[in-house]
């Protein structure tokens, strides 16, 4: 029989007594970016299908992507993508059994918070 007093009993904690620390907030923000690509790959997809469906839809997709907001939201999903691409590969070197201890976790968690900014910068110049 289920319990009764189900609603009575206190709730853990949990996330009031952790201290916030880097690699709580890139493994948070490896989770968020993974979700947030599915919005810029379905904008690209949008813009993709309208291209073949005619120059009216082409010019509809294209006036969205190109404005102030998609230019936002594209530059954003860029750096999702390269976000989540060097917290992949962070996790490919844990996937060895290195870098656990708490030096270098911190250096790998700043190195892809900066890695991914310095990659957008250089991929909006350049590309």
């Amino acid at each position: 029989m289920a319990d009764v007093n189900r609603g009575n009993r206190p709730l853990s904690p949990h996330l009031t007594i952790y201290r916030r620390e880097l690699n709580m907030v890139t493994s948070i923000l490896t989770r968020i970016t993974g979700n947030a690509l599915v919005v810029g790959g379905l904008l690209v997809t949008w813009w993709l299908l309208a291209a073949a469906s005619g120059p009216d839809a082409f010019s509809v997709a294209n006036g969205v992507l190109t404005s102030w907001f998609g230019d936002l939201v594209m530059t954003l999903s860029l750096w999702a993508l390269w976000y989540h691409t060097l917290a992949g590969l962070r996790h490919l070197y844990w996937d060895t059994g290195a870098g656990f201890d708490l030096e270098r976790v911190t250096l790998l968690g700043w190195g892809v918070v900066g890695g991914s900014i310095l990659l957008t910068i250089l991929t909006l110049l350049f590309v």
